[in-house]
This record gives C-alpha cells, structure tokens and sequence, in this order.
C-alpha cells in the first residue's frame, strides 16, 4: 500500500512538473531538484496537448512540395520567383522529428539556429509556413510549446530538442515574447479553423495570465529582459544593469504593448468561442496598460515612445520596439502620425536597407548591424509592415516593403542564400549573421511577397479577400489557399499607370466577398465559385 501511495505521488509530481523533464517517471519526493511551488491555473487543465500522444509527419520531397504550394508569377522578375522557391527548399529541410521521448508532440520546423525551438522565432515562422498547410502542418510546430506548458501557465521561450526548457520560469530571460496568440490568430484568419481555435485559447490565456501575474510590478505594468524581449543588445537598460539578462528594473514599453496586442486577440477569440468568463479581465487590461502608456511613457518633445526607467524617467534609446504600437489602439492619431513619422527620417529609420533595429543617430548604431545595434530583423520589419497597413498607412508600408524586399533579394543574387539579419547601410548579410536563415527570413520571400508586394490578404473570418494592387507590372498567386478547401488563382493585368484600375481576374471554388484596392480607391464584389474578372 506505501508503495502504490508513493507511486501515486510521485507521477503527481512529473505531472506538475509540466513536461522539464527534471523528474524521471517513478522518482521519489526525495530526488525533487527543488520544491513544487506552483500554483495551479485552472485553464491548463484543459490544455489536450500536455497529455496528446506524439505524432510524426513525414515531410515529403521539395519536388512534391512545388505540386501543392501556392505558385507566385511576377512577369520580368525571375530572381524574386527563384528566390520564393528557395525560401521553401531550405525551409523543408529544417523539418525535424520529435525524440520519442521528449515530450514534444509533433513534428516541427526548426528555427535554423542551434537545435533548440524558440517561442520568438517559431512564431514567426510559422507566419510564413501557414502558406504551405497543404504540403506540411506547419503550424504544429507551436503545440510543442502548449505540451511544455507548466500548471501555472508557464511557456518556456526556448526548448532543448530534449524536451527540457533552457530557463527556469522565475529566470529574467525565461520566456517572451508573447506573440504565440499572433500566429495563431493569423492562421485562423487564412484558414477558419474552429478546431484548432478552441483546443488553442485555454494555453494561450494561461501563459497570458502567468506573464501578468510574473512579470509586472506593482502598477500593472511589465518587465522583460533582452532575452525576454527578442532582441539581446539593444542598448535600453540603464548603466550598471546587464543587457541581456536584466530587467532594469524598467517598465519595458514592447512588453506591454504585446500583452495589449494578445487581449485583443484572446477578447476576439474568447467572444467567437462563447468563453465569457475568460475574457472579462482583458478589456480592463487593455484600457489601463494603454492610460498609462499615453500618460507616462510618450515624449511629446520627442513625438516618441519610450522605455521607463525606475525613478520614473525616460529612456532616450529609440528602437524598432516601439512600432508594436501599431499593432494596439494605445496613441491618438496625432501621436501616432509623429511615431510613424519618424519611420521615413533619414536621420532615425529611413536608411539604404529599412528598417535598423536601432535608431540611425545613436551613439552606439553599427552600420553593419552588429545584431540588435541597427540590424534589419525580417520578423521586426514584418510587424512594421503589417502594423502600417492595419493603421491605414499603406504607402509608407509599401515603401518600406518594397525596400526591404530588394535588398534580401540583392543579397540572395549575391550569395545564393538568406541570412538571420542584414546590415542597415548596405545590401549585406549583417555581421557575423548566420547563413541559409529560413528561419524566420523566410517571411520577406514569401510572406511579403504575398501579402504586401502582391496585396494579397485574406479573411476567413469575414469570408472576404484584399487584393491591393501597387505593382504595374502583371502578377498573380494560383493555389492561394483560402479556408478549409479553398483555392484561389488571382491574375493581375499589367497596368500603364498606378492610377489605372486593374484589372483582376479570379478563380474560386469558393464564395467570397473581394475587396479590390489601388491608389486610394477600392472596390468590393460578391463572387460566387467560378471565375470573375474585377
């Protein structure tokens, strides 16, 4: 009888250790590293992926995936076509198979980088790869993370192919940032997958509440590290405080800003899923992180968001950080117009490659990036974008799409490759940046290419597609997935000018509602399954 109770308390144990795989099955109390002080968040009860059986997708060839993917065509550009497939080649060959005992559920795509899988960087990722859910279930890769995910709601940001996290959950740099509920929401909008949305928002409004309950002060505002952020070196703490590993005991402006960025999406998720209760303390977040951003972290001298240091100053460092705001409701027009202004100063963020993770007139900005001192991040540049094109500035986010999209194709001319960052003065891999980076330099090739060079965008939710035309050049997207079973072939026409109307022609076998957008115009059309010129 003592045996089977200790039996019992010890597979208690392993449970609650949430997957870090300290304790192996069968242990006793007395080995515990250290004591089980979790306190349990209710929602992960019902997170399916911690006790899911493990499934193996075997990927097929690159071959195989060009009969399924969607196929780009952009007349007289050849190299950017080569470069979309080649993105895709070395992506499927980050495919990777869960260890049998790791605890990991699926198979995944790794980030490029050093064996591990990062919250940051999969997220990103998985961006992108929703355009390939037809050849592979590129967006599995995240339940790895919801497996790991502790009782109290913890998700490690980076997880040894092992299945053991890097970090302990009280680590400064233990997790972050929380962009998880982003992807998901990105993926629901192109596909509509109610499914996949349910057995998601319990884990992702756990891990939201660890992160308020761990990771604010006293005022309910959040702190982060440069790990936690994504970004390593950006020169923001304050002297004596280490870069990476510190909080500064700061008020970190992007970490708010995402937890801001994630009510909103877990508001939309929980009023689609009927989850009422879940959902009540999210409007009441929002509204008081976004008063005191307003209030206590804008420089009306500086027109600018800012970190805020613990004796209520604020910091002078003016990073790419500060641009999740365009994902949020936080600043007035008038303020946000003076933040997006500087975007186009050539003295701060409008340099040869945008946009420098750093301001151009730092002291400490490296004209060859030298990681988060001025390099050009594909992840970071494609929340600018995208934030741009949601706040109705779709010009400047044209400008700022195509440059950075020519530039990584001059680089691929050059080296054949991608590469993790780019310098900011130059079309040239960043320093000491690593090579064959897809990774998340997937998404200029052909996230970028689709959404905001081609304007193609889609909402399942509202059964409706944008295309925004800007090219002149004639162009087009077939086997453009669309919901559950749909598949769009879209042709654009060559225009003479940007002010011609395009003509469009599509190819549905679903109904939809197609919102066609060029120069400041735009028009919608109700389409039934066939083929419709606009």
């Amino acid at each position: 009888m003592q045996r089977k109770i200790l039996s019992f308390i010890s597979s208690f144990i392993v449970i609650t250790a949430a997957g870090q795989n300290l304790i192996p099955s069968g242990s006793l109390l007395y080995k515990l590293p250290y004591k089980n002080t979790y306190v349990m968040e209710t929602l992960v009860a019902e997170n399916s992926f911690r006790t899911a059986k493990q499934v193996k997708h075997r990927p097929g060839t690159f071959e195989q995936a060009k009969k399924v993917l969607p196929v780009p065509y952009w007349e007289g550009h050849s190299a950017e076509i080569d470069m979309y497939w080649k993105a895709w080649q070395l992506g499927i060959k980050n495919i990777c198979q869960p260890l049998d005992d790791s605890g990991f559920v699926t198979s995944y795509i790794a980030p490029a980088y050093n064996g591990n899988i990062f919250m940051w960087d999969d997220a990103f990722i998985t961006m992108f790869c929703r355009y390939g859910r037809n050849f592979f279930p590129f967006q599995n890769t995240l339940d790895n993370f919801y497996a790991k995910q502790h009782p109290d709601g913890f998700i490690c940001r980076e997880i040894r192919a092992d299945g053991s996290d890097c970090f302990g959950r009280y680590d400064p740099t233990s997790t972050g940032p929380n962009l998880l509920p982003w992807s998901e929401w990105l993926y629901y909008t192109q596909f509509g997958d109610d499914s996949r949305l349910n057995k998601v928002f319990p884990v992702l409004a756990a891990y939201y509440k660890w992160l308020k309950l761990n990771r604010t002060w006293r005022n309910g505002t959040y702190w982060s590290s440069g790990w936690g952020t994504g970004m390593d070196n950006m020169p923001r703490v304050p002297e004596g405080y280490n870069t990476i590993y510190s909080n500064g005991h700061m008020i970190w402006l992007d970490a708010c800003l995402q937890q801001i960025m994630v009510a909103k999406i877990l508001l939309r998720m929980g009023f689609y899923l009927e989850r009422w209760q879940e959902i009540e303390e999210f409007e009441d977040d929002i509204r008081n992180l976004s008063d005191y951003i307003n209030k206590h972290m804008w420089s009306e001298k500086d027109g600018f968001l800012y970190d805020q240091f613990a004796n209520d100053s604020l910091s002078s460092t003016q990073g790419i950080y500060a641009y999740w705001a365009l994902h949020t409701d936080v600043l007035p027009k008038d303020r946000l117009d003076k933040l997006v202004s500087h975007l186009s100063d050539t003295a701060k963020f409008n340099r040869p490659h945008r946009v420098p993770s750093l301001s151009y007139d730092h002291p400490k900005y490296k004209s060859n990036g030298r990681y988060w001192v001025g390099g050009v991040w594909p992840g970071t540049n494609y929340m600018v974008i995208s934030g741009l094109v949601n706040k109705g500035y779709r010009q400047l986010a044209w400008d700022i799409a195509m440059n950075h999209y020519n530039n990584v194709l001059e680089v691929f001319r050059k080296t054949g490759t991608f590469w993790e960052y780019y310098a900011p003065e130059d079309a040239a891999p960043g320093f000491m940046a690593r090579k064959d980076f897809v990774g998340w330099t997937g998404l200029p090739p052909i996230a970028e290419l689709i959404e905001y060079i081609f304007g193609i965008r889609a909402n399942v939710e509202d059964s409706r597609l944008t295309i925004d035309v800007n090219l002149t050049d004639a162009y087009g997207v077939s086997r453009y997935p669309f919901g559950r079973s749909g598949l769009l072939d879209i042709k654009v026409a060559k225009r003479t000018s940007k002010g011609e109307k395009p003509k469009v022609t599509v190819k549905t076998n679903t109904p939809m509602e197609i919102t066609l957008m060029w120069g400041d115009r735009q028009q919608t059309t109700h389409v039934r399954a066939g083929t419709h010129t606009l």
